[in-house]
């Protein structure tokens, strides 16, 4: 990802009618172009004010709460494969994890998916595959809950947080989902991998996301993509300082109700801290016309230091945040399951 970012007017006019310098928030990094447009911060009265309107769920709502210890055995596990870029041995046995995982969850015959694609890229082409689990429901509908598993072609990048993180939590979701009544009472649940998301060689439109293209382009020709009630994309949030930044490229309403989700259990402090406008694998949904919520935080450490880097490491996670993250996913679903 490309950063650097830019501090909105209205941001500061509004600090300096309190009397106040408003902090700027920013994050950079040489190694890659531009993914991200624009960052400020959201203001606490604004965040306030939210969760102040936010309704308190009814007596018998259902504990949506997922496990953050899984999740991060699953990530530490994928991470001590070494890096996982596509076309190494790593990546293969990463897939090979991801499929007997989802088969101990019982999700196999016509619930798994294994969308095979051809990755065109500047190094050459490359055998890929999009790991896509479903939990049926009994409403006419698709919710999409997704998050990229390979990692960038650098020299030692594990890719704990990017890669990692997002891998993990989607395996901790399946458990959670393999555990409801089938089929589920709201929408069917997909639940998404995508395959060679990171640039080979340097971020462009067509030098990334090469797997959630694919999909889209699939999900569009077939008829899929008018199913889906809401696409969230789960990325780089198993930071231990965790601030999932609000995505001004993602769907309001549905950015809006993640918030709603978030705030019935006193995440908001987490959710939605500074505005960015990210390229991702959201992206190519949400051109087709897919609502759309990415799920990132592009504040890896001070001034995103280690983002690409080999510092991206376990030790840099927390159980907490991937908790804070699924239980906000899995929440947003409850939501979307009454609209």
């Amino acid at each position: 990802m490309r950063i650097f970012a830019l501090t909105l007017l209205s941001v500061i006019l509004l600090a300096c009618s309190h009397g106040n310098t408003a902090p700027a928030n920013t994050a950079t990094s040489t190694s890659e172009p531009n993914r991200t447009t624009t960052a400020d911060a959201v203001s606490e009265s604004s965040a306030t004010s939210q969760t102040a309107n936010t309704p308190a769920p009814p007596p018998d709502t259902p504990d949506v709460h997922v496990s953050g210890k899984r999740a991060l055995k699953y990530t530490a596990d994928m991470v001590a494969m070494g890096p996982r870029p596509i076309g190494s041995a790593a990546h293969t046995k990463m897939e090979n994890y991801i499929r007997e995982h989802l088969r101990k969850d019982g999700v196999e015959g016509n619930n798994l998916e294994e969308d095979q694609f051809t990755a065109d890229t500047p190094a050459g082409k490359f055998q890929c595959r999009n790991f896509i689990a479903k939990f049926p429901g009994k409403k006419d509908g698709i919710i999409v809950i997704s998050g990229h598993y390979d990692t960038k072609m650098l020299p030692n990048f594990v890719g704990a947080n990017d890669g990692g993180a997002s891998a993990g939590l989607l395996l901790e979701l399946a458990d959670h989902f393999a555990k409801e009544k089938k089929p589920r009472d709201g929408y069917s649940v997909w639940l998404v991998w995508f395959d060679a998301e990171e640039a080979v060689k340097q971020w462009s439109a067509t030098d990334s996301t090469y797997g959630s293209r694919h999909l889209a382009a699939k999900w569009q020709q077939d008829g899929t993509a008018k199913k889906i009630k809401g696409f969230m994309l789960l990325d780089m949030i198993g930071d231990a300082d965790l601030g999932i930044d609000r995505d001004m490229n993602s769907t309001p309403w549905l950015e809006d109700l993640v918030y709603r989700a978030a705030s019935r259990f006193g995440y908001q402090s987490h959710i939605f801290t500074r505005k960015t406008a990210d390229e991702d694998d959201h992206i190519p949904f949400k051109n087709i016309g897919v609502p759309v919520a990415d799920l990132i935080d592009l504040d890896y450490g001070y001034n995103n230091v280690f983002w690409h880097t080999s510092q991206d490491t376990m030790d840099k996670l927390s159980a907490e945040s991937l908790e804070i993250v699924g239980t906000t996913v899995v929440e947003t679903v409850r939501l979307l399951d009454q609209r």
